[in-house]
């Protein structure tokens, strides 16, 4: 039969035409099977020694899988996964089981997809829409992201939540603990919800310790996080915290962990004395306060606060006694090393984390409900702490914990005492 050559095929108003992703698929599926291929040798290769009675080898290749298409960020890639028979297995307990890392048995997405979709939701994307926002990247009707597919993973996020707040935190030890309360508006909520967070700094770096939702910034909402975190192990106090003038917060913190430090936040302290005066003064004032938490050691931090209690307490009075009242806490970071100053002035480390999450927040109020909005904060959150830069100086973690005094950032030795003769 002749197949005629006068026929164009005409190209559908919703069909994308593009010769690279093609190519760049092709060579996706060529080099997920290389690997595949590769994982599956290797796994035999540290399996030379087990042998039948008889000499042969008891763990062989057993042909491939059913061809199945994995969704990755430039589309669907077929792949079939290997398989690998035991011969001399008698029993179920007793078989050798090959489980290939690349290519997980019933993966169906890659674990970057996975990650995108909370971004995708957080930005007002509703579930029902994912396959056709993703339609040009993922192709047609982007397969395994259906809306049911949506919600089975929002409640493996669920699970994922769950496990985490139970984890067991005797373990750990955080020198240093940032908290900070979040608001945030979900789906025609009368009142901003408060994401409570607390971050610790152990010699292995920052990470994530308590994050639950609570009612305002309140002394009761930071109560009941600080207790369940210290119920679940958390026993020995960090030595300071860095956080906001909420009072809520150090009330809970002096009842718990009475023997911690306090110190404010300057960023939050600057914003909080610039608007009790006019704009006009705020860029010398701004200045004078750098003034302040620059200064190189804390005799000329506490003069410097003096100079600025005279030079605008008559005129302004409000916001140098919002500067003064604070002074023991603004200034307690002297008491460590100095490489650990830039991180202990302010909560940066919440503030960068949550200004993602709240620019993204913003555009879901009629489409996240109270639920959704925390797992997929946790969700942001967690994925965003595996790049918290680590701390400078990571040396002096292991004096402070060993009880190492500090004065102006620089450690303390004890001359030894003479006596006269």
């Amino acid at each position: 039969m002749n197949t005629s050559t006068n026929v164009v095929r005409l190209r559908q108003p919703d069909q994308i035409d593009d010769p690279l992703t093609d190519v760049l698929r092709a060579g996706a599926r060529r080099l997920l099977a290389q690997a595949v291929e590769l994982e599956a040798e290797a796994f035999l290769a540290g399996m030379r020694e087990l042998k039948l009675p008889d000499g042969r080898d008891r763990l062989v290749r057993h042909g491939h899988g059913p061809e199945r298409m994995i969704q990755t960020g430039i589309g669907p890639v077929a792949v079939s996964r290997v398989k690998i028979r035991d011969r001399g297995a008698v029993g179920g307990a007793d078989r050798v089981r090959f489980s290939s890392a690349i290519l997980p048995r019933w993966a169906r997405r890659t674990r970057s997809l996975d990650a995108l979709l909370p971004v995708l939701y957080l930005r007002g994307v509703s579930t029902g829409d994912f396959q056709e926002a993703l339609a040009a990247l993922l192709g047609k009707d982007a397969p395994n992201l259906s809306p049911s597919v949506i919600t089975r993973l929002t409640a493996e996020w669920q699970a994922e939540y769950e496990r985490w707040q139970a984890r067991d935190l005797s373990a750990r030890r955080y020198v240093y603990v940032w908290a900070d309360g979040v608001y945030l508006q979900a789906r025609m909520e009368e009142h901003a919800e408060c994401m409570l967070v607390l971050i610790g700094a152990t010699p292995e770096g920052k990470e994530l310790v308590g994050f639950q939702v609570g009612v305002r910034e309140s002394a009761q909402s930071w109560r009941e996080l600080l207790v369940e975190v210290k119920r679940r192990g958390l026993t020995i106090a960090s030595e300071i915290a860095v956080g906001d003038g909420a009072l809520g917060f150090w009330k809970a913190l002096d009842e718990l962990y009475p023997g911690t430090r306090h110190q404010r936040c300057w960023v939050h302290k600057a914003a909080n004395v610039l608007n009790k005066v006019p704009k006009s003064v705020q860029p010398s004032m701004k200045a004078d306060l750098r003034e302040i938490h620059g200064a190189p050691i804390r005799a000329a931090a506490e003069a410097a606060i003096d100079v600025f209690a005279e030079k605008y307490g008559a005129k302004y009075a409000k916001a140098a006694a919002c500067l003064t009242k604070d002074r023991g806490a603004l200034l307690a970071f002297y008491d460590f090393p100095a490489e650990h100053w830039d991180h202990l002035r302010t909560s940066n480390p919440i503030e960068s984390v949550f200004a993602t999450v709240r620019h993204r927040t913003v555009r879901t109020k009629g489409s996240l409900s109270p639920t959704t909005a925390r797992l997929m904060v946790f969700k942001l959150v967690r994925a965003a702490s595996k790049t918290w830069r680590r701390l400078n100086g990571e040396n002096q973690l292991p004096k402070i914990l060993a009880g190492t005094t500090f004065r102006d950032g620089t450690e303390v030795t004890q001359r030894p005492s003479t006596r006269a003769a």
